[in-house]
């Protein structure tokens, strides 16, 4: 039970990524938010961890909206005592050439993935620094952090912004033990990538079949898909790493995609 007696926010928790870290985390013994746009997936989810025994709460939030982020963790710290273990997940997917994209996607796209996370971890920061019991800021990322793709001009900006954002907050968090890093997944198959493979093919020209082995997978060790599982236990390792010794750094999660 290595996060017994935390308190986890989790962003975009009531599916994919996010719903897996959360079960995890309860698993090891932290109350967990599931913070999510849609109130019914999050109570459900929340309901699911209280099922087997853990202790969670379902919150809506727009994690683009600064008052709700805010009224998010407040509530947060109200119900279960503090927050120790940010994690943000949340994101959205919109691929086109850039020609083809309209300013409103970029900015939807990078209000989703870098405004987010400047949201949450200003709320959290906050009520860490002043709780005293350090904390542990978790983004995330993807290969898309290190390498580029075509078609995915406003993702891959945001998913390098965060790398910046992870690296200042390991220096401003280090004397209040705050950690932050960054998990970078490959392609993992759930609604969101499910969702691109058709999208890819017509923008590509090709199959569905030739964008999952000569786009998605193509750079892999092994032509696998990285599983939910996979990113939920990279994300436990940095929730509960004890010092500072981890702390600025990104983590590939990929198959060997990616190797920087």
């Amino acid at each position: 039970m290595q996060l017994t007696g935390k308190v986890a926010f989790v962003t975009g928790a009531a599916s994919g990524l996010g719903k897996q870290i959360a079960h995890l985390y309860s698993q090891e013994g932290a109350k967990v938010v599931i913070a999510d746009l849609n109130q019914g997936a999050a109570d459900a989810t929340a309901s699911e961890i209280k099922a087997a025994g853990g202790s969670a709460l379902g919150v809506a939030v727009d994690v683009t909206d600064e008052a709700q982020v805010e009224a998010a963790v407040d509530r947060t710290v109200k119900e279960f005592g503090g927050v120790d273990i940010l994690v943000s997940n949340a994101g959205i997917q919109i691929v086109h050439p850039i020609e083809e994209f309209s300013f409103a996607e970029w900015r939807k796209m990078l209000a989703i993935h870098l405004d987010a996370a400047f949201l949450t971890t200003r709320a959290c920061m906050k009520h860490m620094i002043a709780a005293k019991r350090g904390g542990s800021l978790i983004y995330m990322g993807s290969v898309h952090s290190k390498e580029a793709s075509v078609l995915k001009a406003p993702y891959v900006t945001a998913k390098h912004g965060l790398l910046g954002l992870a690296r200042t907050m390991a220096k401003e968090g280090a004397k209040y033990n705050i950690r932050a890093n960054v998990i970078c997944p490959g392609f993992v198959r759930t609604p969101l990538v499910d969702k691109q493979i058709p999208e890819q093919a017509a923008a590509l020209g090709i199959s569905e079949a030739d964008v999952i082995k000569n786009v998605m997978l193509k750079d892999t060790v092994d032509g696998e898909f990285t599983t939910v599982d996979d990113v939920a236990r990279v994300a436990l390792l940095f929730a509960a790493f004890p010092t500072n010794a981890l702390t600025g750094q990104s983590l590939n999660v990929s198959h060997g995609w990616s190797m920087t």
